[in-house]
């Protein structure tokens, strides 16, 4: 590990260690990169650290979550969406924080049926992470200055948008997110790299080095090799989605005008 990953991850413990320390937590968990580093810490510094994956029966997040936990020896929590729960909690979503947007509400979901299940009061994840380390498929091919733009919009939307959803939902079932990514120590590190260290080329393997190099070291190199998928579809809720829409004869974004009119 170079002197950049180090630095990187010494920022991620003291994030991780001020947030959870002597705590009982729940990490919002698919499996993948980002969540793994994050649980790899917790089990270090939390009085107990357990993982939570949503997703629907066979799902991609639910297997890759399954093969991560036992790799890193923790407890998994399986929280299983169906038809119904989607829809319950789509309808929910929108009468607590006033989102309508059918993209957020989408993948919004499993962190939802994490904050509803979880009996924990903190929870932490990965958020953040793809908009620091150019972890996100659209980034690959762009040279670095249009790079370093849609870096910084994504950003923005995740402040503007994402964390006061989530914050909203948190609140509601009483709980608490915290993002480790998005600590400033982090941050600062992270805007030291070279955009050549953190720009992605054709190789899924490319996409957040700093991050890979991360959990080699730390003893996790299956964790490092988890493939990627966007939230709603690695957990199944576009899947189930899809199934509610095509069963009541409409169409996603006509379901989630029907449910912002029921709670009006």
């Amino acid at each position: 590990m170079n002197d950049e990953s180090g630095r990187i991850k010494k920022a991620l413990e003291a994030a991780v260690c001020g947030a959870v320390s002597g705590r009982e937590v729940a990490v919002a968990f698919s499996g993948g990169l980002d969540s793994g580093i994050i649980a790899a810490i917790a089990k270090e510094y939390a009085r107990e650290a357990t993982l939570y994956t949503a997703g629907s029966e066979g799902s991609h997040d639910i297997r890759v979550a399954e093969s991560s936990a036992e790799e890193l020896g923790m407890r998994l929590v399986r929280i299983t969406m169906t038809e119904d729960g989607v829809l319950e909690s789509l309808r929910e979503m929108i009468r607590i924080t006033g989102t309508k947007d059918p993209v957020t509400l989408s993948f919004e979901l499993p962190l939802f049926f994490v904050c509803r299940d979880c009996k924990e009061g903190d929870i932490i994840g990965g958020q953040g992470a793809d908009e620091l380390f150019a972890g996100y498929s659209k980034y690959i091919g762009l040279d670095g200055d249009a790079l370093k733009k849609m870096m910084a919009d994504d950003m923005r939307k995740l402040s503007e948008v994402t964390l006061p959803h989530e914050e909203k939902v948190a609140a509601h079932f009483g709980k608490k997110v915290h993002y480790p990514f998005l600590d400033e120590r982090v941050a600062e590190e992270a805007a030291g790299l070279s955009i050549d260290r953190i720009m992605p080329d054709g190789d899924p393997a490319s996409r957040k080095k700093v991050l890979r190099d991360i959990s080699r070291i730390t003893g996790y190199a299956g964790i490092s090799s988890k493939e990627k998928k966007a939230a709603q579809y690695g957990s199944g809720a576009m899947t189930v989605i899809r199934r509610i829409c095509r069963n009541g004869n409409t169409t996603y974004a006509e379901l989630i005008e029907s449910l912002c009119k029921e709670i009006r």
